[in-house]
């Protein structure tokens, strides 16, 4: 039994939603090829995580609590060179995609990618390969050229963010909740490649969107 914990790829999963963390944990965490190493739910969760020990393979989601994983991916790779990234996430736009991958993402997954989609990807990246799955290789040769896509929810958001109105404002005039609110301008900041709303209204006004 130990022989074949050695030989496990050491996973560690970044993920704010506890439920998915750990359910990604109990589908992968076999003792044979795996073994989960660890979970953390924020990025400020993850520096620590890693502090006491690093995976091989760190499966990072983009969008957290206090802040993305594409900054984090950038800070994780100065820092640790070696640790592999396997983006998990559900954000499946071009713009994020590439970002991920010029950050220094190892491989990208999505959330709705097959276990042994996934397993695939934590092998490929481990032994220093890059993996896209499926999903993801269709949406980068769908989209050979660099065009900006901003959905009309996100226009409509962006509109109301120029304007001033407060985060329960837009919450309120969209009908829509806080945290949905939350994750559109999460996705505004990725695809403008913005950290805050005064770079994201400037660079919006740039681009004629508003």
């Amino acid at each position: 039994m130990e022989e074949n914990n050695d030989q496990c790829i050491r996973v560690a999963i970044v993920d704010d939603h506890t439920m998915i963390a750990d359910s990604i944990a109990q589908l992968l965490d076999d003792g044979n090829l795996v073994r989960i190493t660890g979970k953390a739910y924020s990025v400020a969760a993850c520096r620590a995580l890693l502090q006491k020990e690093q995976p091989d393979v760190l499966l990072l989601d983009i969008g957290l609590r206090d802040g993305n994983g594409i900054d984090l991916c950038i800070e994780i790779k100065s820092r640790y060179p070696t640790l592999k990234i396997l983006m998990l996430t559900s954000y499946d736009e071009i713009a994020t995609i590439r970002r991920a991958l010029d950050s220094g993402a190892d491989g990208y997954v999505l959330k709705n990618a097959t276990p042994d989609e996934l397993l695939e990807g934590i092998c490929t990246v481990a032994s220093g390969e890059r993996f896209l799955c499926d999903a993801v290789h269709t949406v980068l040769n769908k989209n050979q050229s660099n065009t900006l896509e901003i959905t009309p929810r996100e226009l409509q958001l962006l509109k109301l963010i120029v304007e001033g109105f407060t985060l329960p404002q837009q919450a309120d005039k969209m009908c829509l909740g806080t945290n949905t609110i939350r994750f559109y301008r999460q996705k505004l900041n990725l695809k403008l490649d913005v950290h805050n709303t005064v770079q994201l209204v400037q660079r919006a006004k740039e681009l004629g969107l508003v």
